[in-house]
């Protein structure tokens, strides 16, 4: 009969291309491993592995083979997660997918809160644009992700947290570090150091002056919202950025006409199971979020407090 152990020792075989590396990783001997793979090709009566190349890779019998015990295998992995997934929350995982904003202004919250009332869960947190997360919520290699809720798969389910707006940050030592608002004229004549295309943040900054017929002058164009964070601190030039970012050294300035707005959410694969770890961490995100005031004409200062004075009560 074939096992579950089989299936592994054979995906692990083709995803290294190497018995000794897919040993390595399974910390098994190499010839148990091979024994393993001939009973199984054994029983299912045909060559699985290609070995005649220098990297071992799977036959077409080999390839619809896993497709389907694939599924199976991940179907079990998922029934032995459940099973041990403790009412308590004593131990478990959490794998999260956290898009570059929400790395920057909310997970760190979000995890001192899960910590405190959870220590014994091991999160992993994966950042990347969301069109990456999306694909590993699908395939189960993320249980849950924190990003935008606007224009989501039809696979992927949404709660929504809280509207995200950017917004003009300056340094403190900047010009417009004293202004309540400026215009987009304004704006527009100022140096800018901007995410680049590939965000989009930058997309709605692109749209915004578009749509009022400006050419921003952008002299720095960046892939990191800390480096942006650093630049901005150190220099006299100014960025458009969410303003939750606000730190340290830096002022957030608002803008009239306001760019436009985007809808933080939690992401899920459709009718994924649902652990104890991610229901905990997806109350607790709402929680927290309920503190939070999205009103536009709430100052980042006040929001600022309203954050510090929700931390000391947790």
């Amino acid at each position: 009969m074939t096992s579950l152990r089989h299936v592994r020792y054979l995906k692990a075989v083709v995803d290294h291309g190497s018995f000794t590396r897919a040993a390595q990783a399974l910390h098994v001997s190499q010839p148990a491993l091979s024994q393993q793979i001939k009973e199984l090709e054994e029983r299912v009566g045909a060559q699985l592995l290609d070995r005649s190349g220098r990297k071992i890779c799977a036959t077409d019998m080999g390839t619809i083979y896993l497709q389907h015990a694939g599924r199976a295998l991940a179907e079990l992995e998922q029934a032995s997660r459940a099973v041990r997934d403790v009412a308590d929350l004593s131990t478990g995982s959490l794998r999260l997918g956290v898009t570059m904003s929400a790395a920057t202004y909310l997970i760190g919250p979000l995890l001192q809160r899960f910590r405190k009332h959870y220590p014994g869960i091991a999160v992993t947190i994966r950042v990347a644009p969301q069109k990456a997360i999306e694909p590993l919520l699908r395939d189960d290699e993320l249980d849950l992700g924190v990003g935008f809720g606007d224009l989501p798969s039809e696979d992927i389910e949404v709660t929504p947290l809280h509207n995200e707006r950017p917004t003009l940050i300056v340094g403190k030592h900047h010009t417009k570090m004293r202004k309540a608002m400026i215009t987009a004229k304004e704006l527009a004549h100022m140096d800018l150091a901007l995410l680049d295309a590939s965000f989009s943040t930058r997309r709605i900054a692109d749209q915004y002056f578009r749509s009022k017929d400006l050419r921003p002058k952008i002299v720095v164009e960046a892939n990191s919202i800390e480096a942006l964070v650093q630049i901005v601190r150190n220099t006299d030039l100014g960025t458009l950025l969410p303003a939750n970012i606000v730190c340290a050294g830096l002022t957030a300035v608002k803008l009239q006409p306001a760019l436009e707005t985007r809808r933080a959410a939690l992401l899920r694969r459709r009718n994924a199971y649902c652990s104890a770890a991610v229901r905990a961490f997806m109350t607790m995100a709402q929680d927290m979020i309920k503190d939070w005031d999205d009103n536009d004409d709430t100052s980042t200062a006040i929001r600022s407090r309203k954050a510090a004075r929700y931390r000391a009560r947790r």
